[in-house]
């Protein structure tokens, strides 16, 4: 994760940069830069995504993966690995960025973006009122979810390999922390040598 020193950066600086695999987001106008994540949290990616869009064809919204930024403020834009606008908010859908704070919030962990997700982006998640935050720690091979509560995102619940757990902004979603994660990394680094 590298940081330019600029003094502020803004939407409109976002705008400027090339299409070249590199996350670009901005946390109270400071520019962070993330390369391309690995294989396994894609695949993570994916599973989500495709959970919660059998979620959004039956009882509405839109889930978005990255790169889809979301717009809380001119100085402050950012891409979760997923994202989740339930069918009461679509209004925030705009034709470059979802503005404002999505229901659902997730990112994927990557070696070099732990603290920027598990600080500076749980933060500002919180600032902008983002609902519920789920942080997929890959290394844990857990899920921590964060709810609002109070202006405050709580401590997180911590589900593990043979767990399941709800979302409270979607009533009726439920996810298998193993659906979701896939095979455990040794038994996947296994399949792949053979």
């Amino acid at each position: 994760m590298a940081t330019q020193s600029k003094t502020t950066y803004t939407y409109a600086d976002l705008e400027t940069f090339p299409d070249d695999n590199l996350r670009r987001e901005i946390i109270d106008g400071e520019l962070i830069v993330t390369a391309a994540p690995r294989v396994r949290h894609q695949q993570v990616v994916v599973r989500l995504v495709m959970a919660l869009g059998r979620y959004a064809d039956e009882h509405g919204g839109q889930v978005l993966p990255a790169p889809t930024d979301v717009f809380f403020s001119d100085t402050n834009v950012v891409e979760p690995d997923v994202l989740f606008v339930g069918a009461n908010h679509l209004d925030k859908l705009e034709e470059k960025f979802v503005r404002s704070a999505p229901d659902l919030a997730i990112e994927v962990s990557s070696p070099s973006t732990r603290r920027l997700e598990l600080v500076c982006k749980r933060e500002l998640y919180e600032r902008f009122g983002v609902p519920e935050y789920w942080y997929v720690d890959l290394d844990a091979d857990r899920i921590e979810v964060y709810r609002l509560r109070e202006g405050r995102l709580d401590r997180p619940e911590l589900f593990g390999r043979g767990d399941e757990f709800a979302c409270e902004q979607l009533p009726g979603l439920s996810i298998s922390v193993d659906e979701l994660l896939g095979p455990p990394q040794e038994e996947a680094t296994e399949q792949e040598h053979r």
